[in-house]
């Protein structure tokens, strides 16, 4: 029989597992109890022990019977830490700023993520986010900037909790070249605000200070080219116009016109300078895992072929349902493809990308080779090098020519390499359509033509292609669409940039067209601005936007006459009296005065994905 075992549990051995207990049930008075006898029994602590610790007291401050415990017992234990030698990270600090900003002492908040440096510690927004949110609670905007700055500065960029509240504080203190600044930042972070946020933007535009805002002296046509150049969508110029906003709730329709103002939203493109570093950065990868030479005559040849609007991701779709018995790669569904693209882009032929060996392969077949050779002769097919991975040559073309790309293909490997790319990142946030099922419609700004059908959806699910200049649509389970049919989705880029849909019945083409615009926050060359708000609907016709004009600078330029001039405010003032003041009504008094009936909520600074965790110690 085996013996049995002795147990030898130490004394560090028990209080870890003692703490673990404690923080399970989030028992503070347990763990401090805890602590003060490790302490006094000289038990050596790890930095395991000291952020579990402290963990639980950043917890407790939301209780009240337990604050003063947590606060006094927080602080205490982060000392005894720096002063056994134990060396702080990153939760250490989140965790020790929370307890600053609890005991109402942002300075301290601050100042403790400010030692991170030399810990060689890298902060993480919800490192920053108790400074930040409790200056702007306080309307010490000036501070909050600060804190802002120093996030930046260490490649850290705020998302729409910390931009709303950055916003909002600038909005109470009036300062319109701030507000305007945090517009743009929350631009270029979100493709839709939340209501809360859409709560603080309207309180801005209902204050006295924003009426005061304005007289931006720029010629139409010279703000027509910034927003160009920018892509369109915005020029950050500045305020233009005159006089008081209004705030109007709206919907947009599938041509891109609003309903309030019958303004045509823009359909908003990538910076140009930063899609040819993104191309460069994308060819620098390939030749990493390609043969040089191989991946250079691709380029030299691609330059001599700039005039194709679409690349093809030949394989993906020859190879489209075809995982049956009989299946094998589809050339004819390819033809079709390649046909249908040249019809759409004025005749201009696609270039279609397929690897050497599956054209060999393919080139057996008599009709095959026969249009195969066709397609090479045209300048419709590339085929790459045996070895090669053709994903990188399409990939690369596509961003390249920044034209379609026609592909089904996920992309995931791609995608985690290029991850720590902050385009890409900015891109995903501005390209990827979000829906759910049942959803019909596709909203990209770029390019990209995708198949599904029924019985694959009710297979597998929502289906997401997302690359670069491609985002596919998700497609619905529809009962009027047959077990074959097939969907096509293509989107045009730049600023012309349509979303096409297509439906294959019984090998007939029908064309649908969705909506033409892009869902960001847009700034008109006439100063208007639209606010998309988030939305549960799928219906993009259905989503609530923030319609809010005043009389454009453009319109009073040249020395209006008196009876011009009261004619824009007349237009303006009818506007305004029809507007459906549906997120609040405003008023004459500034938004610190409580201009909007509806009054914004707090900032709390909180996050669902960044609650506070068991594991934020580990």
């Amino acid at each position: 029989m085996a013996k049995k075992k002795k147990n030898k549990t130490t004394a560090e051995g028990k209080f870890r597992f003692d703490l673990d207990t404690c923080s399970k049930r989030k028992d503070l008075s347990g763990a401090v109890s805890l602590f003060e006898s490790a302490v006094s029994q000289n038990i050596r602590l790890s930095n395991y022990h000291y952020n579990a610790l402290l963990y639980l007291c950043s917890v407790s401050i939301d209780e009240p019977s337990s604050k003063t415990l947590a606060l006094d017992y927080g602080f205490r234990i982060y000392d005894h830490m720096v002063s056994s030698g134990v060396a702080p990270n990153e939760a250490t600090i989140t965790a020790v700023a929370r307890l600053a900003a609890a005991k109402n002492d942002g300075d301290l908040a601050f100042e403790v993520v400010r030692t991170m440096g030399k810990y060689e510690l890298s902060p993480r927004l919800r490192t920053y986010g108790p400074a930040l949110f409790w200056f702007c609670s306080n309307l010490e905007g000036g501070k909050a900037w600060a804190v802002e700055e120093h996030m930046v500065s260490v490649g850290l960029n705020p998302e729409e909790p910390e931009l709303a509240a950055l916003l909002k504080v600038s909005a109470e203190m009036g300062r319109g070249d701030k507000v305007y600044a945090y517009l743009h930042k929350l631009r270029a972070a979100v493709r839709s605000v939340s209501e809360s946020t859409a709560e603080i933007i309207e309180g801005w535009f209902c204050g006295e200070a924003a009426s005061e805002v304005g007289g931006v002296d720029c010629s139409l046509g010279g703000i027509e080219d910034v927003a160009l150049r920018n892509g369109g969508g915005w020029h950050g110029q500045g305020w233009m116009g005159k006089g008081k906003w209004v705030v109007c709730r709206a919907t947009v329709d599938s041509s891109g016109q609003c309903s309030s103002c019958g303004e045509k939203l823009a359909t908003v493109d990538i910076d140009r300078a930063e899609t040819e570093t993104f191309a460069q950065s994308v060819a620098a990868l390939a030749m990493e895992r390609e043969v040089r030479s191989n991946f250079r005559e691709f380029q030299d040849w691609l330059d001599k072929h700039v005039d194709c609007e679409a690349i093809v991701d030949g394989a993906n779709i020859g190879l489209y349902q075809q995982n049956f018995a009989e299946g094998g790669f589809s050339v004819p569904q390819l033809d079709a493809v390649v046909k249908e693209l040249y019809n759409r882009s004025q005749q201009k032929r696609p270039l279609v990308i397929l690897h050497n060996k599956r054209f060999r392969k393919l080139s057996e077949n008599v009709s095959n080779r026969n249009l195969l050779q066709q397609w090479l002769t045209q300048g419709v097919l590339y085929t790459t090098p045996n070895g090669s991975n053709d994903d990188w040559y399409w990939l690369y073309a596509a961003v390249k020519l920044k034209c379609l790309l026609v592909t089904n293909d996920e992309m995931r490997d791609h995608i985690f390499e290029l991850l720590g790319s902050s385009f890409f990142l900015k891109w995903k946030e501005r390209h990827q359509n979000k829906t759910k099922l049942r959803t019909k419609r596709v909203l990209p700004s770029y390019v990209v033509l995708v198949f599904e059908n029924r019985k694959q959806f009710s297979k597998t699910g929502i289906k997401q292609v997302l690359s670069f200049f491609v985002l596919a649509s998700y497609f619905s389970n529809s009962e009027d669409l047959r077990d074959d049919d097939i969907s096509l989705h293509l989107s045009r880029s730049h600023a012309n940039a349509k979303a096409v849909r297509y439906t294959f019945v019984k090998g007939n083409v029908k064309l649908e067209m969705p909506p033409s615009y892009s869902l960001f926050i847009q700034e008109s060359v006439k100063g208007t601005w639209h606010v998309p708000v988030s939305s549960e609907s799928n219906e993009e016709s259905l989503r609530t936007w923030l319609c809010i004009t005043r009389p454009s600078s453009h319109e009073l330029t040249d020395k209006p006459s008196a009876n011009e001039e009261t004619q824009v405010m007349d237009r303006e003032m009818d506007r305004r009296q029809q507007c459906d003041f549906k997120l609040s009504s405003c008023k004459t008094e500034g938004l610190g005065n409580g201009s909007c009936e509806n009054n914004t909520t707090s900032m709390t600074g909180k996050r669902k994905e960044r609650s506070p965790s068991p594991s934020r110690y580990a």
